[in-house]
């Protein structure tokens, strides 16, 4: 017992050493940096935002339309996960999932998140806060329609955040909802829901190899218009 303690103790402290010699190695943005002219930006944010994104994507940064999204349940504790942009318009960013999930019952019992996007191929994040809606059953069919089989297949399958009892339970729900998705792509899925963020705060950061990084925040006024300011950073 001791030796298999003691052996155990070793391999632990190996990879401890391995994780902080790994982590303290780490360099970022190594490549040249885009610039930032902050007094050519525009009066809103949204149309600096698809700029961003295309370069992003351009520049070659894998799934720039990937973000993170904060929400807080009903205790007060954060809560964050990684999901896919719908749409970026005059209404503000969207997103779906079920109404059901973790993130679904902790928006509609506060309905205020946080976005967060992160570009470390151009050293670029955007950070968006604002209220979120729920969008009615028919534009949320609609999200689902013009997806994949596969993202229809998930959103049958449903159930999402739930505890699962065993993964062959999953591979039975899945192949049930593939199959059904290829024999009707109309098929309904009652608690997917499409989600607007409509922000009243936008962070641009693109980010300086001699840490002078620049930050630039557009903050809704009580009118509807928006102020532009730069942040330490």
């Amino acid at each position: 017992m001791t030796s298999e303690n003691s052996e155990f103790g070793t391999d632990a402290a190996d990879g401890a050493d391995d994780f902080h010699a790994t982590l303290h190695s780490l360099r970022v943005w190594d490549s040249p940096l885009p610039g930032f002219d902050t007094g050519a930006a525009p009066d809103e944010p949204l149309p600096l935002f698809r700029e961003w994104l295309v370069h992003a994507a351009r520049a070659g940064q894998l799934e720039p339309h990937t973000m993170s999204l904060a929400t807080v349940d009903g205790a007060g504790r954060p809560d964050v996960r990684t999901l896919m942009l719908h749409d970026a318009d005059a209404r503000g960013w969207h997103f779906a999932s079920h109404v059901t999930s973790a993130k679904g019952v902790q928006l509609a019992a506060r309905p205020e998140a946080a976005l967060g996007f992160y570009w470390p191929t151009v050293a670029r994040q955007i950070r968006i806060r604002g209220r979120v809606t729920a969008c009615g059953p028919e534009e949320s069919r609609a999200d689902l329609a013009v997806r994949s089989r596969g993202a229809l297949a998930a959103a049958l399958t449903g159930r999402q955040s739930e505890v699962l009892d065993s993964a062959e339970d999953l591979v039975r729900a899945s192949e049930q909802a593939w199959e059904r998705a290829g024999a009707e792509p109309d098929a309904p899925a009652p608690t997917w829901t499409r989600y607007v963020l409509d922000a009243d705060e936008v962070e641009f950061f693109q980010g300086d190899a001699a840490r002078r990084h620049i930050r630039l925040r557009y903050s809704r006024t009580a009118e509807g218009s928006w102020v532009r300011e730069l942040l330490w950073p």
